[in-house]
């Protein structure tokens, strides 16, 4: 509910009270249950609303995965896996790092617009329902899963006036009616149902059946026209279309008379903005709209604010730049157009090149200052790169434009989490690309060093085999790069002479960026061997490089390795103990949970090294917590060293000893490894603000407080993506568009 100034609500969720009940019920009473209904009908927010209401039923936890910006079956597992925070670094699928998660916890996973990718989501759930004996799941689809056991409801309509209806009042007893007038009213805040027009409006929400969509792209016209000639353009858009179209609903049919009549009020450039705009499956930018649609930056920003003023686009306020987004059923009826159009081919081409320039350029200023802004831009474009990867593999003759989409900033989808779903682009691409193709031997090289960070080794070591056999020069120094990784995990020899030969080339190219990681793996090699002071050396120059570029998640890298090389093999314990603790405080305050996880545990060994042995098991615990937030374990380049010094405290403490203390460490926050207390929420209010759930309402009450996104995800320990998921779940909950609505509602609901 939105609430401005401590006044009366601005907007509500209408209508909905005896389905919420409903539907609560069936979740009782069965595991899965399917919301069914028409494009437009309120599925998804009624969905959100009851998920909202069961927090307390669910401790695991509620989720929602939101399935609309997908258009590959692929990656429904993978959305999941990205809505709960899991990143994909453990050797296994992303489906089975879910079920995995989800299996021990009693929770609630709500699936969103499943669609039109029916398959892939009926795949996962049944996977999930098999495996996951306390795991919910709601759904939302235009058509039910096809799933035994599932019970599928469907939403009605919202309820609709009495023809009879003659006083705002009566009209007001209905929902459709309710829903006008607080859309209109938040357009024309002077606008209410009276006398003089509740016929008109009661004529108009009967037209439109009630469907929430409509209602909604109806009253956005209340600013130039009134209800009686709203209601008048509706009935005759009605009348001419319904007997020309196929489709037998009448919602249908009404639905799509509304779109069609929305269509017809925009200007020429709104409506070709509108078709070429429904390439994008998420949110975008003005410069995107300008160079997808061929337009100057004057024109395009006139379309879009014709656009947002008719409710085609929703805008989107970000923490530099603003963006749009249109919802799905618009989206699809814009991509109807455009296909209609001829132009099709020519504008997804465009948008591709668009997230291909995005890329490049993200390159350009990853190795330095520009990285956190480059970091932004992609996560904001992800589901956009998604699609200009799925269309360079599925268009003929594109796909070396998507390898080089991916291997181009590789650093971005590991920090993501999801170097998983990098590799199976990776494989794809070059899978469709002819064996002689420019960059296919780097692309293995890099598809290498993903499959060794799984631990797959044999994978790994059969393509680094395939990009050497190219014998591709410009390759050189990735595939040096990648044999001396899987050397490293697999402890075999000659690890240090492959990853001295990736830094030398990188180095003789000027590429600083590549050198880091075959520098750090060089550094650690050489404090294997007991050259303890050629590891200082060459990880302190990592940290030079790093320091002058102004690059800070490869400096972290270097910190540890620092560390790494004091506390494993026997150096000065207390400057490694600062090099740890200073690489943590770089990875809380980028929220990268499995660099801190790594750090964590780093400065247990630092415990253990000096015989504190329950600060050691405490901090192995707070380690665990990170693992597991990640979906990871300590298992690839410290696992030796972490199971000597995991081992040696079991058996110090005993084993009753130190279960106590890692339970200790397993309850605090990271942030106390650094600091003397405990970070706490601003004010110390736990309470939950429905219809928010605990984390979301910890999140709304931080960007209250004026924190960023970045800094929200340090303070939660939780990685950036997840927060920007439980944002985008808190706009659709309370219909807020911006971060300053949110802080308002905050302070309305925690008066001082």
């Amino acid at each position: 509910m939105k609430r401005v100034d401590g006044g009366g609500p601005l907007t509500s969720y209408v209508g909905r009270a005896e389905d919420e009940n409903e539907v609560r019920r069936l979740l009782g009473v069965g595991r899965l249950v399917t919301l069914t209904g028409a494009g437009g009908a309120g599925k998804t927010r009624l969905a959100a609303q009851v998920a909202s209401s069961l927090t307390r039923a669910f401790p695991g936890g509620v989720t929602v995965a939101g399935l609309g910006e997908l258009r590959d079956e692929r990656l429904v597992a993978r959305a999941v896996a990205d809505s709960l925070g899991l990143h994909d670094t453990a050797a296994r699928t992303d489906l089975e790092a879910v079920a995995s998660y989800l299996r021990p916890r009693r929770s609630l996973l709500v699936l969103d617009n499943c669609e039109h990718l029916l398959t892939g989501s009926a795949e996962l759930v049944t996977t999930l329902l098999r495996d996951c004996p306390d795991l919910v799941l709601l759904a939302t689809s235009r058509c039910s899963l096809g799933i035994a056991g599932e019970q599928v409801f469907t939403i009605p309509s919202l309820s609709l006036p009495s023809e009879e209806a003659r006083t705002p009042r009566e009209a007001l007893a209905s929902g459709a009616v309710r829903l006008f007038a607080e859309r209109a009213g938040s357009v024309l805040p002077s606008f209410e149902v009276t006398e003089d027009n509740v016929a008109d409006v009661v004529r108009l929400c009967r037209r439109l059946d009630g469907l929430p969509l409509a209602i909604e792209l109806a009253a956005a016209r209340i600013r130039v026209l009134s209800p009686s000639q709203i209601a008048d353009r509706v009935e005759r858009n009605s009348a001419v279309l319904a007997t020309g179209l196929r489709l037998p609903v009448e919602r249908h049919r009404t639905l799509r008379a509304t779109l069609d009549w929305s269509h017809s009020l925009c200007t020429a450039t709104e409506r070709t903005v509108w078709a070429r705009c429904s390439v994008f499956a998420g949110q975008f930018d003005l410069s995107a709209a300008e160079e997808v649609c061929v337009l100057s930056e004057a024109a395009a920003l006139d379309a879009i604010d014709g656009l947002v003023d008719k409710s085609v686009l929703i805008r989107v306020d970000g923490t530099d730049r603003v963006h749009y987004r249109m919802l799905r059923l618009l989206r699809e009826y814009g991509a109807q157009r455009l296909s209609g159009s001829g132009d099709e081919l020519a504008v997804a081409k465009k948008h591709r090149d668009h997230y291909a320039r995005l890329v490049e350029q993200a390159s350009g200023s990853w190795f330095g200052p520009g990285q956190d802004e480059a970091y932004e831009r992609l996560t904001a474009a992800h589901a956009d790169l998604r699609e200009a990867l799925s269309w360079s593999l599925r268009t003929p003759g594109e796909s070396p434009v998507a390898l080089e989409m991916v291997v181009g900033v590789i650093e971005y989808w590991l920090a993501r989490g999801a170097a998983w779903e990098a590799r199976d682009w990776i494989d794809r691409a070059l899978a469709a690309m002819p064996p002689d193709s420019p960059g296919r031997a780097r692309g293995l090289a890099i598809a290498s060093l993903c499959a060794a960070l799984h631990a797959d080794l044999p994978r790994a070591r059969e393509r680094s085999a395939a990009a050497e056999a190219i014998e591709d020069d410009d390759a050189a120094p990735y595939v040096a790069h990648a044999r001396a990784f899987v050397m490293m995990l697999s402890t075999e020899p000659n690890s240090l002479t492959h990853a001295a030969k990736a830094v030398r080339i990188f180095g003789e190219r000027g590429d600083v960026r590549r050198q880091m990681h075959p520098m750090f793996l060089q550094g650690v090699a050489l404090a294997y061997r007991g050259d303890l002071p050629g590891a200082r050396a060459l990880l302190g120059s990592m940290r030079s490089l790093c320091e002058e570029a102004g690059e800070y998640r490869y400096r972290s890298m270097a910190l540890f390795g620092s560390g790494v090389a004091e506390v494993g093999f026997g150096g000065d314990l207390d400057e490694g103990e600062r090099f740890i603790r200073a690489a943590l405080e770089i990875d809380l305050r980028t929220s990268d949970v499995l660099s801190a996880a790594y750090r964590v545990d780093g400065l247990a060994w630092v415990a253990a090294r000096r015989e504190d042995w329950v600060r050691a098991a405490e901090l192995f615990g707070t380690a665990a917590t990170l693992w597991e937030r990640c979906n990871a374990e300590p298992d690839v380049a410290v696992s030796a060293t972490h199971r000597a010094f995991h081992e040696a405290t079991r058996k110090a403490l005993g084993e009753k000893k130190f279960d106590a203390a890692f339970a200790e460490g397993r309850r605090r926050n990271p942030h106390e490894v650094l600091h003397a207390r405990p970070v706490a929420a601003p004010g110390g209010d736990q309470r939950v603000l429905p219809p928010l759930t605990q984390r979301e309402t910890e999140i709304a009450r931080l960007v209250a407080s004026g924190l960023g996104n970045r800094e929200i995800a340090a303070r939660l320990v939780i990685a950036r993506r997840t927060v920007e998921t439980h944002l985008q779940h808190i706009s659709h909950k309370l219909d807020f568009t911006n971060r300053t609505q949110l802080a308002v509602w905050v302070a309305g609901q925690d008066p001082l």
